[in-house]
């Protein structure tokens, strides 16, 4: 797929590091690396630190030959006004970043959504590689997805295919920053494991904690973690009764925790609408290379 082009670059802004990636038509990384986003010092100071880095790897690839850009951001890019919105890094939110970007590279670029990045990457050389259609899911401190079909995004009409970190499973729920309550994103991401234990125990642990509590046998982060696993599998079964695709992969901070892998897909198929579901649950490969060789990836498919 990605042989035609002689080299391509992927950028991976995130909210608080920035990574960009110099590939060959093999795949191979010719150039890596990893700065602050100075997402505190505003918009421009943003679209100056992009600017730097893409002209840093394009010095590096020799007269003449061809690439594309690609960048992935904690947002998404509105068709219709081509602005920002949902982005994590709030700044960016309402500018039309990818034109900018585009009018100060002099070239076309590609602009992706992270989660989409991270499906794209973990669908052609990741975990979901060699099924037609994957879903990725990334469970962090939020929670995003992704859908690529037959090795190609799939963005929806409005440009939020996959956002399922956004759908109310519970009405009587948490409230959520988008203004609804019980979004998948309160329920089985960091912060909403987090805030659900303060809000029921008054303690402040660190999801990491509760884990090991669980573990442990200690009896208030078991009930938490149990729930969590409730949740889980009434998120991701209700996505297999929907989208049903060939496998899902989890990324993000929470896919390291393995007991999703057995216990969780046990509630999985508690909740799907089918009474032998065989969706692979995949933990990713990748890990955090995904978003950049997404990018780099997503540019090749906008040309």
């Amino acid at each position: 797929m990605t042989s035609e082009i002689p080299y391509k670059i992927g950028i991976d802004l995130g909210g608080t590091k920035t990574e960009i990636i110099l590939t060959d038509s093999a795949d191979n990384v010719i150039h890596r690396k990893r700065i602050p986003t100075p997402r505190h010092s505003g918009y421009e100071a943003i679209l100056d630190s992009l600017c730097g880095l893409c002209s840093e790897a394009a010095g590096l690839i020799p007269p003449g030959k061809d690439y594309t850009v690609g960048i992935g951001i904690p947002g998404i890019v509105d068709a219709e006004t081509q602005l920002v919105h949902n982005a994590n890094t709030t700044c960016l939110i309402g500018k039309p970043f990818q034109r900018d970007m585009e009018r100060l590279l002099s070239r076309r670029i590609a602009m992706e959504n992270d989660a989409n990045c991270f499906t794209l990457a973990e669908s052609l050389q990741g975990a979901g590689k060699g099924y037609s259609f994957v879903f990725g899911v990334i469970m962090g401190t939020g929670c995003g997805g992704g859908i690529c079909i037959d090795g190609k995004i799939r963005q929806g009409r409005h440009g939020i295919a996959g956002e399922w970190g956004h759908f109310s499973v519970d009405p009587q729920g948490a409230e959520c920053y988008c203004g609804n309550r019980g979004c998948v994103e309160t329920k089985i991401s960091g912060s909403g494991v987090e805030n659900a234990f303060f809000e029921k125990y008054g303690k402040h642990l660190t999801t990491a904690e509760i884990v090991q509590g669980y573990r442990s046998g200690e009896p208030e982060c078991s009930d938490m973690f149990v729930q969590f696993l409730d949740d889980f599998g009434r998120c991701v079964g209700g996505l297999v009764s929907v989208l049903d695709p060939d496998a899902v992969v989890i990324g993000g901070g929470l896919s390291n925790i393995e007991e999703l892998y057995h216990q969780g897909i046990e509630q999985v198929k508690k909740y799907a609408f089918h009474r032998n579901i065989k969706t692979p649950i995949l933990k990713n490969r990748l890990g955090d290379s995904a978003g950049v060789f997404g990018a780099a990836w997503a540019g090749v498919n906008e040309r």
